[in-house]
């Protein structure tokens, strides 16, 4: 490796990369279930850490927690699940409505001269095909769930082996305390962001049903938990979840009820993600608005449903690691929201092990 040229290395690393993602992709049943654990494994940590100081043992709090997760996930899906057959039910009368809202339309753009095609309008905003992205996400979700038995059995042997990773990393690693460094600057980092987000998608989720409550909008509860769902997707997740709500308004009561749900969602999602989520989240993550859009393609592409949810975390472990080598550090500061902060980090770093050199 130190005899080839500086072009055949970046060769060699690109090719060896695009075979290490065609791995995961063809192994993404097995991989995306266990990215699921980790992260699960890792949010729970600091829940468990908390009861220690209430000396609850280990595996007691360990069974707590798991047995919350199971509770909750099972009511989200038959929320969810009967909600989605309601909708399935009702899904002609609100075809049949749709198309009369837009024939409305059509016909007052005829007089000002405007001829549109009333059936491509309804193809493209019918409310099956709104709905489709929506079902497709959740059948995603569904999906990986259906190894939930398996998800859980891994996440609940993290929990117990999570205290004894770090005893075995510095007897492994050759620079124990460089790679600890981040590897402990990673789980904070995700802590803090999963924590934040959860948060930040909770409220939004009840702000979101709560107004849909008010306007009297049908299945208000479902549209909350999409906004509370879509929330952990960046950038686009809140207004994939908009959609729908407001084809929901139209067909019940028009045009004007319908400007209200997207102006109700355009305020929530400004508030929340403008300004309460980034006065708590501040510089944590430390990505550009670009690659957290790009990561959700990437990730979404590789992964499916839970790679979108995941690419922000996932992204922080490339960064973070691409950070770690000074070869790659230039990687690093690309994928910045601040590249001087990258630099000032890796400065402070090298002038703190001086002294021990």
């Amino acid at each position: 490796m130190s005899t080839l040229s500086p072009t055949a290395k970046a060769l060699l690393i690109f090719a060896s990369l695009i075979v290490i993602l065609a791995g995961i992709k063809a192994a993404s049943t097995i991989m995306v279930p266990f990215f699921l654990s980790g992260f699960i494994a890792i949010a729970c940590g600091p829940l468990i850490l908390w009861m220690s100081k209430y000396r609850i043992p280990r595996w007691l709090s360990i069974t707590l927690v798991i047995l919350l997760i199971v509770v909750f996930g099972f009511m989200l899906a038959g929320l969810v699940g009967q909600s989605l057959a309601e909708f399935r039910e009702n899904m002609p009368q609100y075809r049949e409505k749709l198309s009369g809202e837009f024939t409305w339309v059509v016909n007052q753009l005829a007089r000002f001269n405007i001829h549109v095609d009333k059936d491509l309008i309804v193809s493209y905003l019918d409310p099956g095909m709104a709905m489709s992205m929506v079902t497709n996400f959740l059948s995603g979700m569904g999906g990986v769930l259906s190894n939930l038995f398996l998800i859980l059995l891994t996440v609940i042997f993290m929990l117990f082996e999570a205290e004894g990773i770090p005893r075995r990393l510095h007897i492994a690693l050759s620079d124990p305390q460089m790679k600890m460094h981040h590897i402990d600057r990673f789980i904070q980092s995700v802590n803090s962001y999963l924590a934040i987000k959860t948060v930040v998608s909770l409220v939004t989720g009840l702000l979101a049903g709560t107004w849909l409550y008010i306007l009297g909008v049908d299945h208000f509860l479902l549209w909350g938990v999409l906004a509370f769902l879509f929330n952990y997707i960046p950038n686009i997740g809140s207004i994939i979840a908009a959609v729908p709500a407001v084809l929901m308004a139209l067909v019940q009561y028009g045009g004007g009820e319908a400007g209200l749900v997207a102006l109700g969602f355009v305020v929530i999602n400004t508030v929340m993600g403008n300004v309460v989520e980034p006065r708590f989240m501040g510089r944590g993550l430390g990505l550009s608005t670009l690659v957290v859009f790009l990561s959700l393609i990437f990730w979404g592409w590789l992964l499916g449903s839970v790679g979108m949810l995941l690419s922000v975390p996932l992204t922080m472990i490339v960064k973070i690691a691409l950070e770690s080598r000074e070869e790659s550090r230039w990687l690093a500061i690309l994928l910045s929201s601040d590249g001087e902060a990258v630099l000032d980090e890796a400065n402070g770093q090298s002038a703190s092990e001086e002294p021990e050199r």
